[in-house]
């Protein structure tokens, strides 16, 4: 399946997303006609039962197979309902759009174990939207030995790089994962640690709410040295790259077994803070040198307390949104998925070995025909 050149109603994607953080659905209408662009996006959120579900999908339980059909069917419906509200915001019609590009929502990521799994209907996502579905972006590349993750850097080199400015890309989702982009040197990425799972886990069980609002909650706590301490010292953050991680290595669980129950569940908080900031600097500094900008998206970006832990951090380079360039951090994951649906009906392989570790090249995902 193949794009006509000049066809320019043909070059409009829909990229989805809900990412470890769960807290929604991100949809996204782009044109690839020229620049890339985002032309619509609609958000929703995942309802709270489902959203329990899922969460418990990410540990072993009892009846998985069941529990994790009844989801992807559920989810299906979401991210249908996401679609037909992001072609309504646009005044687009299905039949313009090429193909969706939907992620999936990860439930286990365990490529040093050959497999890495995103809950997904494709078939029942193409029945309900008449648009052609790609999905199950990652396995290709964990076939090839690749870890799967992170598959943005590809788009972040396509739409953010700078020809005479070192850019480090920082996404701060449920986990954070970098992109360094310097003039005239290969893409260099990978998962830097927890981010908003562990401080919106947090959050949750101790204010009842799902996030940290500005992370005011984090700021107004003192950071606990010997936890940061005994945080640090996991093993994921002195590994070299190619490295990716999800909730198997950094849980509420991983972060309560390493209390002495003494700790305000405040200063928990603060510390979750300063081990994501500082997990990021020291993946930043395993890349390479302090770049001159660091461009950050997705959820933590809106975080004030985090993102001033990083510029004092980071100091001299300059700490801001990759809104700040012209490109919507909010949106950022679900564009990229909807190049990479592109990439995927051109023949064009989607990912970047360097980045992952895959022995080549691999076109990435499956397609389902409208």
């Amino acid at each position: 399946m193949t794009l006509g050149a000049n066809d320019s109603d043909r070059e409009h994607y829909i990229g989805l997303m809900s990412g470890t953080s769960l807290d929604g659905v991100d949809a996204v209408l782009a044109d690839f006609s020229a620049t890339p662009r985002v032309v619509a996006s609609h958000a929703l959120p995942i309802p709270q039962p489902l959203r329990d579900r899922l969460l418990a999908l990410n540990a072993p339980a009892r009846d998985e197979l069941r529990e994790a059909m009844e989801c992807s069917v559920a989810l299906a419906d979401l991210y249908a309902e996401a679609v037909h509200g992001v072609l309504a915001n646009a005044g687009i019609a299905a039949d313009r759009v090429a193909a969706i590009g939907c992620h999936g929502q990860t439930v286990r990521h365990r490529p040093e174990a050959g497999y890495t799994l995103q809950l997904n209907q494709p078939a029942r996502l193409a029945e309900r939207c008449g648009i052609a579905v790609v999905a199950d972006f990652r396995s290709r590349d964990v076939a090839a030995g690749g870890q799967g993750a992170p598959l943005v850097p590809a788009f972040h080199d396509r739409v953010l790089r700078s020809p005479d400015e070192s850019r480090v890309i920082l996404n701060l989702g449920g986990i954070a994962n970098l992109t360094r982009l310097a003039p005239g040197e290969p893409v260099l990425g990978f998962d830097t640690g927890p981010a908003n799972a562990l401080l919106d886990g947090w959050a949750a069980r101790h204010l009842g709410q799902p996030f940290d609002a500005d992370g005011a909650w984090a700021a107004g706590g003192q950071v606990e040295k010997p936890l940061l301490k005994r945080m640090l010292a996991h093993p994921f953050f002195a590994l070299p790259a190619p490295k990716s991680c999800g909730r198997e290595e950094f849980s509420l669980a991983w972060v309560e077994s390493l209390l002495d129950g003494s700790e305000a569940p405040q200063d928990v908080q603060a510390t979750l803070a300063a081990l994501t900031a500082q997990s990021v600097v020291l993946g930043i500094r395993q890349s390479g040198a302090l770049p001159d900008r660091v461009l950050v998206c997705g959820g933590g970006a809106r975080n004030a307390d985090l993102m001033q832990r990083l510029a004092d951090l980071l100091q001299p380079a300059v700490v801001t949104t990759t809104d700040s360039v012209g490109v919507p951090g909010a949106w950022l994951e679900a564009f990229a998925f909807a190049w990479l649906a592109r990439c995927c009906l051109r023949g064009e392989a989607g990912n970047l070995p360097a980045v992952t570790g895959a022995a080549r090249p691999r076109i990435l995902g499956a397609i389902y025909p409208a």
